[in-house]
């Protein structure tokens, strides 16, 4: 009687399953985000669309020095990550990928995003990425993240170097817009990882970080998210004079502004009275309002140019 035939798995599993992990292990959906708020710096630094060669140069070695940051928390963080429901089927979590792997891989994306910006760019545009690097695994990672309720207030600080790396990056210098950018994406961040850290509070809370929502009481998560946000809407309506931008962007800016603050507030009393305050909501909205504002900069300047 003839054997049972066994079917081999395909060579390439294993190189594809690795390919995967490593991609994984750099947060892509992270380094998305940070080139959405890259490409309006682009457009209004340049006012227009700038060289298609500056533009992939630019992106490429966000996008890489994103993948370092990303990869030298998830080694960093590894022990938190096995323990938190979210983070636990990361890479490095689930043992796919050793640590030196990861971190050799990790170095080897900062210095290629580094050295690349530097040929292809300037010199400026390379130090700030250097420094998002550095601030992001050292400072926020290292110091912040585990030691105080404000660590990601500080250490959001590295999320809103690419509107000035992508600013520099086309006229080499910086001025007041990219500082407003900047404001807004600094702003930005407390009440969308707020909402996330509230919805995983009990992850946070298991892995040692003191995440607002997990030291602080509701109340006063559900008043910082609301101040975060009023204040953020007045940076993004600033943008309009010191940028110079059109009556398109400032109707979009007060219309989204609105919008967010209906969200915060609708969360904050929520929260208040007992029932679920859909912090994901919140959270997936102001993804979607940070999208659509880096929009609204980049269609403003791009019609007026073309006009």
């Amino acid at each position: 009687m003839a054997g049972t035939a066994t079917v081999e798995a395909p060579s390439w599993r294993p190189l594809l399953d690795t390919v995967r992990d490593y991609f994984a292990l750099t947060k892509p959906r992270i380094i998305e985000l940070l080139l959405v708020t890259t490409l309006p710096a682009l457009i209004l630094a340049a006012n227009g669309i700038p060289s298609l060669y500056l533009m992939v140069a630019t992106l490429a070695g966000g996008a890489l020095a994103a993948a370092s940051a990303n990869a030298l928390n998830c080694y960093l963080d590894r022990d938190i990550d096995a323990v938190m429901g979210r983070t636990a089927s990361r890479p490095l979590a689930r043992g796919t990928i050793t640590p030196r792997r990861a971190l050799i891989f990790g170095l080897a994306c900062g210095v290629l995003a580094v050295v690349g910006l530097a040929v292809t760019t300037n010199l400026l545009a390379a130090g700030l990425t250097a420094v998002a690097i550095a601030f992001y695994v050292l400072i926020y990672t290292l110091v912040l993240k585990r030691r105080t309720s404000q660590n990601i207030v500080w250490g959001g600080a590295a999320g809103c170097m690419p509107v000035l790396i992508g600013w520099a990056a086309v006229t080499g210098t910086l001025s007041w817009t990219p500082v407003v950018l900047f404001g807004i994406v600094f702003l930005w961040t407390p009440p969308h990882f707020w909402a996330l850290a509230f919805r995983f509070r009990e992850d946070y809370e298991s892995a040692g970080v003191p995440m607002l929502p997990v030291v602080a009481s509701p109340r006063s998560v559900a008043r910082q998210i609301v101040v975060y946000s009023w204040a953020m809407v007045g940076v993004s309506v600033l943008l309009y004079p010191v940028a110079h931008l059109g009556l398109g962007y400032l109707i979009a800016a007060l219309v989204l502004g609105a919008v967010f603050l209906r969200e915060a507030h609708l969360f904050r009393k929520r929260l208040l009275s007992g029932s679920n305050p859909q912090a994901m909501r919140l959270f997936h909205w102001s993804i979607t309002y940070l999208s659509l504002l880096c929009l609204a900069a980049s269609v403003d300047v791009l019609l007026r140019s073309w006009l």
